[in-house]
């Protein structure tokens, strides 16, 4: 790009330290700050040489719009509120990240209110509190059946999608099909040749939890298969390890699968120091192909989660209520199944 200077004997502009306004814009483009909002927000006809002197300008300053500035000045704010689970969990973590990223590239700004545990009284505070904030729009983030719950006690004066895997919620939903990759799970351990295959589960409340065990059972009885006892764990490694220990008291369990990463890393430590191979004695797979997955020992087989596509979609589907739209009671986002060396070749 070309070397951009200002106006001679104007203000400088683009300060180091100092972030870039719109009048700085139109300075350095040399029109008027309501042409660089209409190139900014997409308002109004401006020639072609006079877009690109504005977008120019926007690159050498590094502008970014307001978007508390931009709703006052169009009436509509560019705010969008997320109450998410205060979480270190891969699943709730990536679902925020998904969403930020995909607002933050439609030039939305995301105000988030995170809530420690999972009841209604929790989430009607955190969603007052963004209310007040005046965002355009919320997302409830809801992992676990008790917010799944607090969504029936939410005002209806602002547009709510929330992201949980059921089909009861009083607002629009957007979900990886956990069940879809449950059974995508088991079904590859039954093409491997095992017919008795071990699942090892999340808590009891979450909707997840509950999603990929009835999957697990559901692709059991179709191809004629042994469900034994549920492992239940709690997504912790520690968790998935106490579950190993479990397991190792049953000398021909042969295939796990289990209902998240962490605890499948904590199933391999415990499967080695019991000294039972993986994938020679006892097939494992995970779900979800957090970013260690793949340099596990060994490297797991697992269902990975598009958290980028969830995010794109919760956000497409909340902007369409925001703009008066309709939109399905329920959008589904696809799982896919990684096989590693986990789980060994296929036969």
């Amino acid at each position: 790009m070309r070397a951009m200077s200002g106006e001679t004997g104007g203000p400088a502009v683009g300060a180091p330290g100092q972030r870039a306004s719109l009048g700085d814009v139109a300075r350095l483009a040399g029109v008027s700050q309501m042409t660089v909002s209409r190139v900014v927000n997409g308002t109004g006809p401006v020639r072609a040489e006079t877009r690109r002197r504005v977008l120019d300008a926007v690159e050498h300053l590094g502008y970014r719009p307001n978007p508390h500035a931009r709703g006052l000045a169009t009436g509509r704010s560019r705010v969008l509120g997320v109450v998410a689970l205060d979480s270190v969990l891969h699943g709730p973590a990536s679902t925020l990240f998904g969403i930020e990223n995909a607002a933050r590239e439609a030039g939305f700004a995301v105000s988030v209110a995170s809530v420690r545990e999972p009841g209604r009284a929790r989430v009607g505070e955190a969603v007052d509190a963004l209310r007040g904030q005046g965002v355009a729009g919320i997302v409830v983030i809801a992992p676990h059946a008790e917010t799944g719950r607090s969504l029936d006690e939410l005002p209806g004066d602002v547009p709510v999608v929330a992201v949980a895997d059921t089909d009861q919620a009083p607002v629009p939903v957007v979900a990886v099909d956990q069940r879809d990759g449950g059974r995508r799970a088991t079904e590859h351990l039954l093409s491997l040749g095992h017919d008795e295959i071990w699942h090892l589960s999340g808590p009891c409340g979450w909707f997840e939890t509950e999603a990929r065990e009835q999957a697990w059972r559901d692709a059991l009885a179709a191809h004629g298969g042994t469900a034994p006892p549920v492992l239940r764990g709690d997504w912790s490694p520690r968790s998935g390890y106490e579950a190993g220990l479990e397991l190792l008291r049953h000398p021909t369990a042969s295939a796990v699968f289990a209902a998240n990463d962490q605890m499948a890393l904590g199933l391999l430590r415990a499967l080695s120091e019991g000294g039972r191979s993986v994938p020679g004695d006892v097939r494992v797979v995970g779900f979800d192909d957090v970013p260690e997955a793949a340099y596990y020992s060994p490297p797991l087989t697992t269902v990975r989660q598009d958290f980028l596509a969830l995010g794109r979609k919760t956000f497409d589907q909340l902007l369409r209520l925001v703009e008066g739209e309709d939109v399905p009671g329920r959008a589904i986002v696809r799982a896919e199944l990684v096989v590693r060396e986990s789980t060994g070749p296929m036969r």
